[in-house]
């Protein structure tokens, strides 16, 4: 069995911080659809500015809002503005395809693939 990536959404903007949270990470429901990602899946995060990496679990956000919030002990890897990777992992003995979605600075979606 491995640990091998499912899904991602690379170099989404942070748009909240909020200390005073339940830990978590808040994030549009769309892109979570799109990169195959759970409510309440743990995540990786890689922080694109400062290098931060950590584990949380999400939160589906508001449709169509572009939300990413670190929330709770969270909030304090990131500023807003910064560029985080999401990455979903799945425990396996098949290689599987990751889904990837790249995003906008705004958090649309601007290209899906696998790989």
């Amino acid at each position: 069995m491995r640990w091998m990536l499912r899904g991602k959404i690379h170099r989404a903007t942070v748009t909240q911080t909020r200390l005073d949270y339940e830990g978590s990470i808040t994030v549009d429901a769309d892109l979570l659809d799109k990169a195959g990602i759970w409510v309440g899946e743990r995540v990786h995060i890689a922080n694109v500015n400062n290098g931060t990496r950590f584990e949380t679990y999400t939160f589906e956000g508001e449709r169509g809002s572009g939300i990413v919030a670190l929330n709770g002990a969270a909030a304090r890897l990131c500023e807003v503005g910064d560029k985080i990777i999401i990455m979903g992992y799945e425990l396996t003995d098949e290689p599987i395809r990751a889904k990837v979605v790249l995003v906008d600075g705004e958090n649309r979606a601007i290209r899906e693939f696998t790989y």
